[in-house]
């Protein structure tokens, strides 16, 4: 009897210090606090690998005299149909689109900020334009529906 609570005391420990050693998502080990000699990270702009979207890196610095860490990248994207004007790292719930204005021939709608990812500086409300009469393009399943009327 004592042999087996040796066994199940043995194969607890082990998954204690098992899962104690396992790191998270930044790479730190799990329960393991930022230490206080480290500032906080501070995160550059997404820059593109090609072109002005699509996948990408960015440079992340701290300060901090015995941080084993001081700079580190990240892989990051900046969707091709975003907004380039309101920064990729500015995400937005927008209202739906207002009325046409006859005069200038536009219509707009508002977006209030949602999240500011890598500590970004963001406005708090944007306002997009687009011309008026110009739909969004068709979702893939109308576009297969069009094409099978076409066939048929």
């Amino acid at each position: 009897m004592q042999v087996r609570w040796t066994i199940v005391l043995l194969i607890v420990l082990l998954a204690v210090s098992i899962e104690a050693g396992k790191k998270d998502k930044r790479g730190e080990k799990k329960g393991q606090k930022q230490r206080s000699d480290c500032e906080p990270w501070v995160w550059g702009l997404c820059i593109p690998a090609d072109g002005d979207c699509g996948p990408g890196s960015r440079e992340g610095t701290r300060g901090g005299e015995k941080c084993k860490t001081t700079s580190r990248n990240v892989r990051c994207k900046i969707p091709c149909n975003w907004k380039k004007t309101f920064g990729a790292d500015c995400k937005y719930r927008f209202q739906p689109w207002g009325p046409c204005n006859d005069a200038t021939h536009l219509r707009s709608r508002t977006g209030m900020l949602k999240q500011a990812l890598f500590n970004a500086e963001c406005h708090e409300t944007v306002t997009a334009t687009r011309e008026c009469g110009k739909s969004r393009q068709p979702k893939r399943n109308e576009q297969r529906k069009k094409r099978k009327e076409l066939d048929d």
